[in-house]
């Protein structure tokens, strides 16, 4: 039993560690700008180069840890995480400090390669538990980023060192402490949908970050988007066809599952669109420090940790859908009250509350409702569905926000978090009723 909390607790810090990465540098944005010389626009690609790295290589390590071993690739992830963060560290242009938040993106798959590792050593009485820990970890470690960056002082070459100094000290802890059963998996990885799935989620990002810039109607702009939807349907009709596709679209599109896909994704771009937001609001109008930035944040990342311990026992009297529905109410509430009201501590404080109570729990519960109707066999699968849709909703509110805070609209940024969070509870209350009525 003890064994077990260990692996739950490793796998645990190894998660929030390469969440770490996902929100450090958002704080860091304004003076990345100023230092780099270059447009907010163009800095935010610090932030979502990471975010979109991680939705890609999500599915293709987690196929590499079904060929190789979860604990062989999770170890490869904290790697590149590793050499990310000290590549950051050094950087003194930007294109190479994109390259290092690639690198470092690559620590997303430790969330998914973790859920497959604590199915072969926790009890299933005690599964639904672990999961929502490691799951509510993610949330953790994204407020904890930008409390790290503010205890650092918003020294981006600090923070990366600190970020690459607690990777390998997770690196030594899951080498020491976790185990793995003999990898079953066969065949290849999906290097080529890897690549689509980069090109049009990349195009869509850059089209929309700089479509205020460029001109909404402008030919690049058009270009992409016309790019991005040419080579996604390109990458699903080779998914169809391929033996081991990056990404089973049928995981996508299954009637138990596509409530937590949907809703994943409107959330994680709810909590990115609100975090984002409020740094800017924080270190502009309220004209607050990076520490200061990551104290008004505090609530939200304390109360995801403490909901999280608690998400275990709420799971067992109330379904998991019905849970994520509570979570995407509260932070639609969060959001609404900061599209209406964000001029002062007391409503970043506030808002902070509201939005870790529900991210916490949302986040918690997703992670069950996205495995808990699959067969174990493809437990691995659905959650790093379900985590990459979360990240792709992350990087899509990094570009939408950095476009629409260029504009100086922090309040219609609010207002769209609020409306992704109003659906994904819609989402889960209908497609959680439709998976339990499909089992009865």
């Amino acid at each position: 039993m003890y064994k077990n909390l260990w692996v739950v607790a490793v796998l645990a810090f190894a998660v929030a560690v390469g969440t770490l990465q996902m929100t450090v540098v958002v704080p860091l944005l304004p003076g990345l700008e100023r230092q780099l010389h270059a447009s907010s626009t163009t800095v935010s690609w610090t932030l979502t180069a990471g975010l979109l790295s991680g939705a890609v290589s999500i599915p293709l390590l987690a196929r590499l840890g079904d060929m190789y071993g979860r604990r062989t690739v999770s170890l490869v992830a904290i790697g590149l995480l590793i050499t990310g963060s000290a590549l950051s560290a050094v950087a003194g242009t930007l294109p190479l400090l994109i390259v290092g938040r690639v690198l470092q993106g690559a620590a997303a798959p430790l969330l998914p390669l973790a859920m497959g590792l604590v199915r072969q050593v926790v009890p299933d009485h005690r599964l639904p538990s672990a999961i929502g820990v490691l799951s509510a970890t993610i949330g953790v470690g994204s407020g904890g980023g930008m409390i790290l960056a503010g205890l650092l002082d918003g020294n981006h070459r600090t923070v990366f060192w600190t970020l690459a100094g607690l990777a390998a000290l997770s690196f030594v802890l899951v080498a020491a402490v976790v185990r793995d059963a003999p990898a079953r998996g066969s065949g290849r990885p999906d290097l080529a949908g890897a690549a689509l799935v980069a090109v049009w989620l990349g195009c869509l990002l850059l089209a929309i970050s700089k479509g205020a810039a460029w001109g909404w109607t402008s030919p690049l702009t058009l270009g992409l988007f016309a790019t991005a939807v040419v080579v996604a349907a390109v990458w699903v009709a080779t998914a169809r066809r391929t033996a081991s596709p990056l990404i089973e679209i049928p995981m996508l599109l299954h009637r138990a599952t596509v409530g937590a896909t949907v809703a994943s994704f409107l959330l994680g771009f709810a909590l990115f669109a609100a975090i984002t937001t409020v740094s800017a609001v924080a270190q502009g109008a309220l004209r607050a420090s990076v520490l200061q930035v990551g104290i008004y944040l505090l609530p939200t990342t304390v109360l995801m940790l403490v909901v999280s311990v608690l998400a275990g026992s709420l799971m067992r009297r109330f379904t998991a859908s019905a849970l994520v529905v509570a979570g995407s109410a509260l932070v639609t509430a969060a959001a609404l009250w900061l599209a209406v009201s964000s001029s002062s501590g007391a409503d970043l404080y506030g808002a902070a509350t509201l939005l870790g109570l529900g991210v916490g729990l949302g986040y918690a519960a997703l992670g069950t409702m996205a495995v808990e109707h699959v067969e174990p066999a493809k437990t691995a699968a659905a959650g790093g569905v379900n985590a990459l849709v979360r990240l792709v909703g992350s990087s899509v509110a990094g570009a939408v926000g950095a476009a629409l805070l260029s504009s100086g609209g922090a309040a219609w940024t609010f207002g769209v978090a609020a409306g992704a969070a109003l659906l994904a509870a819609l989402f889960a209350a209908v497609y959680g009723n439709l998976a339990r009525k499909e089992l009865a």
